[in-house]
């Protein structure tokens, strides 16, 4: 039963906790599979070591001096008083308000401490659920490697790398369902709906708290493009009501912006896996008109999951070098042969038909894009 299921669950998490080295990739398969991380509590143990935060050096709270002279602040001062929705309902007033002054602070410690990031409006749509989960000082932390990693094309001074993100949107829906597809090029739609979806991985449309940190638990997990399968799963579940819609611009932007509150979510985490594994970004690169590869987060994810997994390299070293034997046509091959081997190929791996492909996404992936970020190991 559920209960049951959830004790195995919890356990299996703080197994991989304990373990030295930390088992980083079946802490990943947690996060991604039934239910994600279950609970705050264990969020704040987990979500450090999925994005190799050491949590014995965090940096000290930001103080209020931030706030003189700094470009951002006037902006993000009236993106937080607008994010009143995003606190818990029948929150006291005090205490949200507390919580929106460490919300700026953070914002403006992570850009104050990297120049090389440009604040959007949305992104604090990000900050506050790391801030609601975690609390102020682990939140800067956790925001801050984020920010330089699987946001950084959203906080360029551009939206060249953001509008690039996007045009993965198309040729994955393209490759499921045609129809909707060519509807939507007919009607001339474009992407932009998506746009707020991709830079608050949709904390910012989703009025559930319990569903923003499920997706949460889900990206954190995964690849930096993970969100750009998510949204494309969404619109090809709803592919019916796209094509009995009036086929112009205005009406379909009008469906698709409105997101629906009651998703089967769990369907859709496993189904955009599966489609990660199905249609990797390499294999859309050239209908996603990609621009220079090694400007975006994709390029370095290989070496940020191989920081977070060498946390204590030796296994991770192994698992590298059988890899690399394997090569590209191991992939080719599990990407041509039926759905049912591919299957059989999780299953060999220890992992459960209930994790979908995505399990299979995370732990290939590491290995699968160029070496350029400096690896941090920790003891």
């Amino acid at each position: 039963d559920f209960d049951s299921k959830k004790k195995r669950k919890v356990a299996e998490i703080y197994q991989a906790l304990n373990s030295d080295p930390i088992d980083v990739a079946t802490l990943r398969r947690m996060a991604i599979s039934e239910g994600g991380l279950l609970t705050d509590e264990i969020r704040c143990k987990v979500w450090p070591k999925l994005l190799s935060v050491n949590t014995d050096d965090l940096p000290p709270l930001p103080g209020k001096e931030l706030r003189e002279d700094n470009k951002d602040y006037q902006q993000v001062l009236l993106d937080v008083r607008r994010s009143l929705r995003r606190f818990p309902p029948g929150m006291p007033d005090d205490q949200r308000e507390g919580l929106q002054e460490e919300l700026i602070d953070i914002i403006l410690h992570v850009l104050k401490r990297n120049p090389q990031l440009h604040y959007y409006q949305g992104y604090h749509d990000i900050v506050v659920t790391f801030l609601l989960v975690v609390g102020d000082r682990l939140a800067t932390a956790l925001v801050e490697k984020l920010s330089t990693h699987h946001l950084r094309d959203f906080m360029d001074p551009t939206m060249d790398n953001t509008k690039h993100i996007l045009n993965y949107l198309m040729p994955i829906i393209n490759q499921m369902n045609p129809d909707v597809h060519d509807f939507m090029q007919s009607a001339e739609v474009g992407t932009i709906f998506a746009l707020s979806w991709l830079i608050t991985w949709f904390g910012h449309v989703l009025s559930d708290f319990r569903h923003v940190v499920r997706l949460y638990d889900f990206f954190l997990a995964c690849h930096p493009l993970m969100p750009i399968y998510f949204a494309a799963v969404i619109v090809l579940y709803r592919g019916q009501e796209v094509l009995d819609c009036e086929c112009d611009m205005a009406s379909v932007h009008h469906l698709l912006s409105q997101i629906p509150q009651d998703l089967p979510y769990e369907t859709l985490i496993s189904k955009a896996g599966d489609l990660f594994v199905q249609f990797p970004p390499s294999e859309l690169a050239k209908e996603a008109a990609q621009q220079q590869a090694e400007r975006t987060a994709a390029s370095t994810f290989k070496d940020f999951e191989l920081a977070s997994v060498q946390q204590r390299p030796d296994t991770v070293l192994r698992q590298r070098f059988r890899e690399r034997l394997r090569g590209e046509e191991r992939t080719k091959s599990i990407l041509t042969k039926p759905r049912t081997n591919r299957f059989v190929k999780l299953a060999v791996m220890g992992l459960t038909v209930a994790l979908g492909a995505a399990a299979l996404a995370v732990v290939k992936s590491a290995l699968e894009w160029a070496p350029k970020f400096e690896l941090q190991i920790f003891p």
